[in-house]
């Protein structure tokens, strides 16, 4: 099997082709940057291209630009991309064509060296390969938004005002209701996001989060 590797850190880097190479695959091209790693994967077509998200010069999501445009011009080539961090956002973009041939391992994953081959060989034979803590990540942001799905339209204009820092009086001259019906909705609001009674600042603060991050 032919690999191309992309990593700016050359140590994290030299030690991967190291490992991939001592378990029996062959490392056709080493890139330091998106760019270099494209022009490897454009001349070498490796079976597949394994990269950091966080690459040269904004060490923002290079990596993940890189994947996506490998996916465009190669489909033939899988990719799996490594991250210090959970982060669903990037994870969701990777995945929003499909799963196969698609790899996301947080970069921890490496020290288990049989687990993190066999994904390798995985994802280059046509599989995937997500990692465990990205998945109850991804499950966690999937039931906020269900939990906010499941609200009224009114629900959720009572909760965009809380977002704002209004207090239930606010909302109330605002959408022109009753102090006690904005109360309603927001006793409601809090069933249906799952917060059990507490402090009611500390509820109102938990609905907004739960909002925002949804």
């Amino acid at each position: 099997m032919r690999v191309a590797l992309a990593d700016d850190s050359v140590l994290f880097r030299e030690g991967l082709a190291r490992l991939l190479e001592a378990s029996g695959m062959e490392v056709a091209g080493r890139a330091g940057d998106a760019a270099q790693l494209l022009a490897i994967v454009d001349e070498k077509r490796p079976d597949i291209a394994i990269t950091d998200i966080r690459m040269p010069p904004s060490h923002t999501t290079e990596g993940l630009a890189a994947a996506a445009e490998i996916r465009e011009r190669h489909p033939e080539v899988a990719v799996l991309l490594l991250s210090q961090y959970v982060e669903t956002t990037h994870a969701l973009r990777l995945l929003e064509h499909g799963a196969a041939r698609i790899g996301y391992l947080l970069k921890d994953r490496v020290s288990d060296v049989r687990d993190f081959t066999d994904a390798v060989r995985r994802v280059a034979a046509g599989g995937s390969a997500i990692d465990p803590e990205v998945v109850s990540q991804l499950l966690v942001r999937r039931r906020r938004r269900d939990l906010v799905g499941g609200m009224t339209e009114r629900e959720r204009t009572v909760l965009n005002l809380m977002a704002e820092g209004r207090s239930n009086a606010a909302i109330a001259t605002s959408l022109h209701l009753s102090e006690k019906t904005v109360e309603g909705h927001v006793g409601s609001i809090f069933s249906k996001l799952e917060l059990e009674p507490a402090a009611e600042d500390h509820r109102r603060v938990l609905a907004v989060l739960t909002y925002l991050k949804a």
